[in-house]
């Protein structure tokens, strides 16, 4: 039986009503999430929908030239899957884990049962569906009209607000593939946040030393997706 201290890392499992998670806990199976494991590919059905507690997981659109471009990011603030219970089964997405560790998943079906049921799950779903949404707009905006520098702190700090430390596990050559530019940029860009003492960088691992200053260096875009988020889903929820 999962430990239920260690089920409430992730925020959305942790806002359930009482009786809820109970009937929960018994369906949801533990998930090792190595770095690059692929939890589902676009247009293929889901077997299971996923709630991070200590990974990362990037939501991809891959072109048919292999280029591909991230779209959001989930961590333990929500879930891996929208489209199971909003009747789509599939999406065209792809999603990567970004940043090795540990969640829980849940069959399709179970899901899907839980979510007809309506009331709190139901409407838990749907404003974490409506924040996610706004992610992926912002996102869209945000890699059509600002530079890759403020790109870079917008992701880093949405990463960061999904995990419970200040430390990240990713290549130069994820966060390329994520923000839809070539290598060489990512390497300059963090290089000018290390030196401008923002985050350490070294073999793939990242740790945020000044959050103040990456929100100071970012653009409106993390803002606007932050409080939509705060505004949609509970407060955290004490483990």
């Amino acid at each position: 039986m999962p430990s239920l201290s260690d089920i409430k890392k992730n925020h959305l499992l942790a806002s359930l009503p009482p009786a809820e998670l109970a009937r929960w806990v018994p369906m949801l199976e533990p998930a090792e999430m190595p770095l690059g494991q692929v939890l589902h590919e676009s247009g293929s059905p889901m077997a299971h929908v996923y709630f991070p507690t200590t990974s990362i997981v990037s939501l991809l659109y891959v072109l048919q030239n292999g280029a591909s471009a991230e779209i959001a990011v989930v961590g333990n603030e929500g879930l891996v899957g929208v489209s199971l219970f909003m009747g789509g089964e599939t999406t065209p997405s792809r999603a990567v884990v970004q940043s090795a560790g540990r969640g829980y998943r849940l069959k399709s079906h179970q899901l899907k049962s839980e979510f007809e049921r309506a009331g709190p799950i139901m409407h838990l779903l749907l404003r974490y569906t409506q924040a996610l949404i706004t992610q992926m707009s912002q996102t869209a905006v945000c890699n059509r009209h600002h530079s890759l520098d403020q790109q870079l702190c917008r992701w880093l700090l949405l990463s960061l607000d999904r995990l419970s430390g200040n430390a990240l596990v990713m290549t130069q050559e994820l966060i390329a593939n994520m923000l839809g530019v070539r290598r060489e940029g990512v390497t300059e860009g963090a290089l000018k946040l290390q030196l401008a003492g923002l985050i350490r960088y070294s073999r793939g691992h990242i740790t945020i030393l000044d959050r103040k200053g990456l929100e100071q260096r970012t653009c409106e875009c993390y803002a606007v997706v932050k409080r939509e988020y705060d505004r949609l889903l509970p407060a955290r929820v004490a483990v």
